[in-house]
């Protein structure tokens, strides 16, 4: 269905160490081809000004996702819906949006939801980081922490906004406009509050160490 080679996997449903077990694991390993390096599209933001685009739908999807965990303690519940063709559509559109040079970014939805992939982006972008200003047509806590699939949050500038979003149209992507990069080093959700970026950074890069004593 999606078209990509998959070179390997794993399925354990048996890892004890001792009285120490984590959970089942599936592993499915696959492999992309860069024909072209220079066609590499970032992960984090590129400039300020550029638009920020919300690509697929959030749904009410937070059974099993950080939030869950982090706040809650709680793994369980019904997982994401996965959407193959919902997949592939979001994978063409990106392929061909990188190809024709229309997004500057483009980073993927996965653990945190929309709220990792924002920080992740101001903070991966530019020299010494980039900020950004959103406003959310859902609720925010919705918005913010779903982990629904088939999402991506890009970056464009703004004259090649109406072409990508012809261009999603036509593959029956949903395209959502979030707000835009800014030079300010914040991240600022319209009607929630604003973070800097010396905080975000601080809670980001402490993490590993903060799990291993460091």
């Amino acid at each position: 269905t999606l078209g990509i080679p998959v070179t390997g996997g794993n399925v354990s449903f048996y890892n004890q160490t001792g009285d120490v077990a984590i959970h089942p694991t599936p592993v499915v390993g696959v492999l992309g081809v860069l024909d072209d390096v220079g066609m590499r599209i970032p992960s984090g933001f590129a400039k300020a000004g550029d638009t920020i685009l919300l690509l697929g739908d959030t749904r009410d999807e937070l059974d099993g996702s950080e939030w869950a965990h982090v706040v809650h303690g709680h793994l369980g519940g019904r997982p994401p819906r996965v959407d193959l063709a919902a997949e592939r559509a979001l994978g063409t559109v990106l392929t061909e949006a990188a190809a024709s040079k229309t997004i500057a970014s483009a980073h993927d939805l996965s653990e945190g939801g929309l709220a990792q992939a924002l920080v992740e982006s101001c903070l991966i972008g530019g020299v010494g980081g980039l900020g950004a200003r959103v406003t959310l047509e859902l609720d925010p806590f919705v918005a913010l922490f779903s982990e629904s699939a088939a999402r991506v949050l890009i970056s464009a500038p703004e004259d090649r906004v109406q072409e990508l979003t012809v261009r999603c149209r036509a593959a029956g992507v949903p395209v959502t406009d979030l707000g835009e990069v800014t030079e300010a080093a914040g991240l600022t959700v319209d009607g929630v509050g604003t973070l800097d970026c010396a905080e975000l950074r601080a809670a980001w890069e402490g993490t590993l160490p903060a799990l291993f004593g460091g």
